[in-house]
């Protein structure tokens, strides 16, 4: 690599792998900017925004809270049992995130960046990285971590999983391959080895 070239690094993975901790490290120890592409879709269906106001129109008032907010879980048991709904949900944010992205990145001065985009590959942002890093582990793992977090069933995480591209097939395409199958000191020994830390030590993310 150019070591002049500013590095954009596509963030992405399984639900429930460990990409926030991931993402967390390389915000707080390693002081590199990170943007997330959850916080950016979030943005998006604010209350009385455009896009909330469209999927109040497709599912009813009762898809929002009495205060006007958007009903996450309700809207959640909809697009994860009906692909359709979800390719409509997804067209609605996506292009909203996307140009979040092209804003930030081309008004950001660092040498490194973060885009932690979940849905990397589904949502085809690709093209606005210059490696791919994915973090694995083992399915067990993942279903267990989601059922946990989230307060699923069983079912309703494994159809959680199934909605997103297979983690294998994420594996196949990365540039880097973060594996959370054991400790936390072994995650964080990959992430500095994947960022060449000594290369960088001297300079300042930001």
């Amino acid at each position: 690599m150019n070591e002049h070239a500013k590095r954009i690094i596509g963030l992405t993975g399984g639900i429930s792998t460990g990409k926030t901790t991931v993402s967390h490290y390389l915000s707080t120890v390693c002081h590199i900017r990170v943007l997330d592409a959850d916080n950016y879709a979030k943005e998006a269906v604010e209350k009385n925004s455009p896009i909330l106001q469209k999927i109040q129109q497709r599912y009813g008032a009762e898809i929002c809270f009495t205060n006007g907010e958007l009903n996450r879980k309700k809207l959640g048991n909809i697009i994860f049992n009906d692909a359709r709904e979800k390719i409509w949900l997804e067209s609605q944010i996506h292009p909203y995130v996307r140009q979040k992205f092209k804003q930030e990145i081309s008004q950001d001065k660092g040498r490194i960046l973060v885009l932690d985009i979940p849905l990397l590959f589904e949502s085809k942002l690709t093209h606005l990285v210059t490696e791919i890093w994915v973090v694995s582990c083992y399915y067990k793992q993942q279903l267990q971590r989601l059922m946990s977090r989230n307060d699923l069933t069983e079912q309703e995480a494994i159809s959680r999983i199934k909605s997103q591209l297979p983690l294998e097939e994420k594996i196949q395409k990365a540039d880097v391959v973060l594996d959370n199958y054991s400790t936390l000191e072994a995650l964080y020994q990959q992430i500095e080895d994947a960022l060449n830390i000594s290369e960088y030590s001297t300079i300042n993310y930001n």
